[in-house]
C-alpha cells in the first residue's frame, strides 16, 4: 500500500474516502511521537509541560524523563491515494483525561494500542476500552531503544489477547515503521468488515 501526498486529492478533484484511525496507549508509550513521524502535514499537538502538579497523580515510573504531555489529542494526516485519506487521533494518556476518549474513538474505524512492555499495566485500559466498543484493534509494541525483549507470544500472553488480534514491532521514531503499522491496522479491519458482511 502505497502513501501518497497530499496534493493527488486536490489535482484529482476526487472527494476521498475518510478514514478515522485512533492512536491509543498509556501515558509516555509513543502516540504523540507515532502521529508526528507518520503525518503528511505538521501535526496539531496539544502538548502541555509537565508541572509539580503532576506528581502523585501521573505515574512517571519507567518514563522519568518525559517532560510534556498530551492534554486533549494529536492529530495527522496521510493521503492513501486520491481516494482514501487517513485521520490520525492520538489519545491522551493519562487517567484524568480519559473522558475525551469516547468522543475521539467516534465514528473510528479501527485503532492501535501502543504498548510498552516494560510497562505492560499501563495498556490494559486501553485494550478494555476498544474491546467492549467492538471497536477493531491491533497491539504495536514500540521498540525503546531498538529493543524487543519479549516474543508476541508473551506478549499476547501477558495481555491475555485472543488470537485474532495482529501484534506488530514498531519503532514510532521512524516513518516507515509507523506506516506498517497503520496498513496492518487497515487490513485488518478490512478483514473483519469483510467477515461481519458474510455473516
Amino acid at each position: 500500500m502505497a502513501f501518497g501526498g497530499s496534493d493527488q486529492v486536490s489535482d484529482t478533484g476526487v472527494i476521498p474516502t475518510s478514514i478515522k484511525i485512533v492512536v491509543a496507549g498509556g501515558f509516555g508509550v509513543g502516540k504523540t511521537t507515532m502521529v508526528n513521524s507518520v503525518s503528511e502535514i505538521p501535526p496539531l499537538r496539544t502538548e502541555e509541560v509537565l508541572t509539580e502538579a503532576s506528581v502523585g497523580i501521573d505515574d512517571m515510573v519507567g518514563i522519568e524523563g518525559k517532560e510534556t504531555t498530551t492534554v486533549a489529542l494529536d492529530f495527522g494526516r496521510i493521503t492513501i491515494n486520491p481516494r482514501v485519506v487517513l485521520y490520525l487521533f492520538g489519545t491522551p494518556g493519562q487517567n484524568r483525561f480519559w473522558f475525551m476518549w469516547d468522543e475521539l474513538a467516534m465514528g473510528a474505524l479501527g485503532a492501535i494500542v501502543l504498548v510498552d512492555t516494560r510497562r505492560l499495566d499501563s495498556s490494559f485500559p486501553s485494550i478494555d476500552f476498544f474491546e467492549h466498543r467492538n471497536i477493531p484493534f491491533i497491539v504495536a509494541v514500540n521498540g525503546f531503544e531498538g529493543t524487543w525483549p519479549h516474543t508476541e507470544a508473551e506478549v499476547r500472553q501477558a495481555l491475555d489477547l485472543d488470537d485474532g488480534v495482529p501484534i506488530v514491532r514498531c519503532d514510532v521514531r521512524e516513518r516507515e515503521s509507523s506506516k506498517d503499522v497503520l496498513v496492518e491496522l487497515v487490513q485488518y479491519t478490512m478483514n473483519q468488515l469483510s467477515a461481519s458482511a458474510r455473516l
